[in-house]
């Protein structure tokens, strides 16, 4: 048995901590506690549940997994020791959350994603409109990494557009958000891609490429979808964008120069630079394109009507650090060009590491060892581990109410018991973002399900059978699964 006290260098060399004393359902006593709890927590608070009342869940959650291992006479210094570790290990993705903040900042005001939604938007046409607003959808989600501000702006204009061609509402909700949850998937500053690869321990662009073989298909399959459905309706009046494209024009300096910058960062990920280089080469040229074509909006956001050193150089450090708000005419558009910043990724921080406290007293008491051992005993086969999970991110979207958590506990839960398989962290990824992500928007109660409910003004009910790629994307990963399609395995070094 080794000891507790001394803890790995790296974490592919980190071992299960026994507990030979701790049994099954004491192991789930504080997994039981956590989901009650927030089940109440988002009830209460609502779509503010992630303000920070939820992270401090996560740590009464620990204090119960805690007190379980007081009883079963596990020290104090070794549940800490734990905790350390697992926060230790996520120190990669937390530095390439703030650098995502940064990156997303300065490519508002240097105008790559206002020229992404320009371009975008004008690819509708009555006869593809369903798909066109899937493909839109999924640009400006990628370009801004949340489905939450791509369905409050341009999906509300899409829905208006909609209902003047005589499309059904919920035909239009569930396009805009397919495509909304595609790009928030696929886009390296969404928080929830963030969010997985940190759980099951494994790197935000490796993860990114291993759900390609998974996304990829699904959306295309509901792009098929949607053109035959637009086939099949009957149009009336025209796709009128004029004003959000005159509003975009008139605030920003849209050029096709501006996907230069881009174009470096995929150029980088594809020849496999480190992650936060990309990312911060990302934000050094989207400052720099700031200045060269959005000089006003630089100057104002450093305080200034006129660009000069002092200006600039404060215009851009704000863009990189703080909330950035763009004003343009319309009120929607006003929503969509704004950026947190650093600043606007802490509470995704936040929570990883309240979830690493949770995570690594389960850990140090032997839970999480009890946990993988039935997980393992019931799943005796890797599709069985895949629908496993998959149940079990289901469960916490409808209980739990939150796809954050529905991604935090499976993910903790998991990890172990993949590794144990000789699976690839990006197995358990895929999967979290497959299951977890995506369908919480087909839960009414859950608060993406009532959020985009609220902001479109369409029922779930109305809109989760054309939400196409958000259910159709579990059955897509399972499929995956019973194939044994590209599942990745762990390489003999990070076994050892």
């Amino acid at each position: 048995m080794p000891n507790p006290e001394k803890k790995p260098k790296f974490r592919e060399d980190e071992q299960i901590v026994e507990n030979k004393n701790l049994n099954i359902w004491e192991a789930l006593i504080p997994v039981f506690a956590l989901v009650g709890m927030l089940a109440y927590n988002v009830y209460v608070f609502g779509d503010d549940a992630l303000s920070g009342s939820n992270q401090f869940i996560l740590l009464l959650g620990g204090a119960v997994a805690a007190i379980v291992g007081f009883f079963n006479k596990v020290s104090y210094k070794k549940m800490i020791a734990e905790v350390a570790e697992n926060i230790r290990s996520t120190t990669g993705a937390l530095l390439i959350l703030l650098m995502v903040g940064a990156l997303s900042g300065t490519w508002l005001v240097s105008g790559i994603i206002p020229a992404m939604i320009y371009y975008g938007l004008q690819i509708l046409n009555p006869t593809i409109f369903l798909a066109a607003c899937v493909v839109i959808c999924a640009i400006i989600s990628i370009a801004t990494g949340s489905s939450w501000t791509t369905a409050a702006t341009v999906g509300i204009a899409l829905i208006g557009i909609g209902e003047a061609l005589g499309i059904s509402l919920g035909m239009t909700a569930g396009a805009v958000l397919s495509g909304a949850y595609f790009g928030d998937k696929m886009s390296p500053l969404s928080d929830t891609t963030n969010l997985a690869p940190a759980m099951a321990g494994g790197e935000l662009f490796s993860h990114i490429k291993y759900m390609t073989l998974t996304t990829v298909p699904t959306i295309v399959v509901t792009l098929i979808v949607f053109i035959i459905l637009g086939f099949t309706i009957d149009t009336s009046g025209v796709a009128d964008t004029t004003s959000i494209l005159t509003n975009i024009s008139g605030t920003f300096n849209v050029s096709g120069w501006l996907f230069l910058v881009p174009v470096v960062v995929i150029f980088l990920i594809v020849k496999k630079a480190p992650p936060l280089l990309a990312l911060l080469i990302g934000t050094l040229l989207g400052g720099l394109f700031a200045l060269l074509f959005q000089p006003d909006i630089v100057a104002t956001i450093g305080g200034s009507s006129s660009l000069t050193l002092e200006s600039g150089y404060k215009g851009i450090l704000n863009a990189i650090t703080v909330d950035t708000n763009i004003a343009t005419d319309d009120p929607a558009l006003n929503d969509l060009f704004s950026s947190g910043g650093m600043a606007g990724m802490l509470g995704t921080i936040w929570l990883i590491m309240c979830a690493m406290v949770f995570g690594g007293i389960m850990d140090g008491i032997g839970a999480l060892e009890r946990i993988t051992e039935s997980l393992l005993k019931m799943a005796k086969t890797t599709f069985g581990l895949f629908a496993s999970t998959v149940g079990s991110c289901l469960a916490l979207n409808v209980t739990a109410s939150d796809q954050y958590l529905a991604i935090v506990v499976p993910g903790k839960m998991f990890s172990k018991a993949y590794e144990e398989r000789g699976l690839a962290p990006e197995n358990l990824s895929r999967t979290l973002e497959d299951s977890g992500t995506v369908t919480s928007v087909l839960v009414p109660w859950n608060t993406c399900g009532a959020y985009h409910s609220s902001v479109l003004g369409v029922g779930v009910g109305e809109y989760a059978l054309y939400a196409i790629f958000n259910w159709l994307s579990p059955f897509m990963t399972l499929l995956f699964a019973a194939l044994k399609i590209k599942i990745k395995m762990l390489t003999t070094s990070k076994m050892a």
